[in-house]
């Protein structure tokens, strides 16, 4: 199976996983749905869980590279807290599909996951260090900060995703980076 067709394969199988979850989709479906034969499957996935692990580095790494990218477009530690703020929730409009596999399914523990992650969040950690060096950032642990940086936002998202709430609006997000900022800043004694 060429490139084209493991692509085939993780196409077909974000369609199906977000209509029909994972536990839902036999591999006979999504082996029919991508195209491709069953000896071509069987040439670069092992299974459904190896289609599953590799969806979901694929989508994680879509999200990371925008965020970093995000990230260091900001020298200002308040502009950049509220960029990536925008960035989370934009990103998880602009792809539903994927946005909802990352939220609902488990995270795989595979060694490109543990790779990509660890480069992640490196890459954050220093951006945040030098903020934390100079007083504008509050020092906390990653997990912690994520939370708070992060977590209304996604919370937002996976609402929106569900059909609970409308889309959100610029208001809402603008307002959502200030809170996070607030959150995040050192508080100055």
């Amino acid at each position: 199976m060429t490139e084209i067709g493991r692509d085939k394969v993780l196409r077909a199988a974000l369609e199906l996983f977000g209509r029909d979850g994972v536990a839902g989709t036999t591999l006979s479906r999504l082996r029919q749905a991508s195209g491709v034969s069953v000896g071509s499957f069987y040439h670069h996935f092992s299974g459904k869980e190896e289609v599953v692990e590799a969806l979901f580095v694929e989508c994680i790494a879509l999200y990371q590279s925008a965020f970093i990218a995000e990230l260091r477009r900001h020298e200002d530690p308040r502009a950049g807290v509220a960029a990536v703020v925008a960035f989370h929730i934009r990103w998880c409009m602009e792809h539903p599909h994927r946005a909802r596999f990352l939220f609902t399914e488990r995270r795989p523990g595979g060694g490109e996951l543990a790779e990509r992650n660890r480069a992640f969040f490196g890459e954050v950690l220093a951006w945040w260090r030098t903020h934390v060096h100079h007083g504008a950032l509050a020092e906390l642990d990653l997990g912690t900060a994520f939370v708070l940086w992060l977590g209304p936002a996604q919370e937002l998202c996976r609402l929106w995703l569900n059909g609970e709430i409308p889309a959100p609006g610029d208001d809402q997000i603008a307002r959502l980076g200030r809170a996070a900022w607030r959150s995040l800043e050192r508080e100055q004694r």
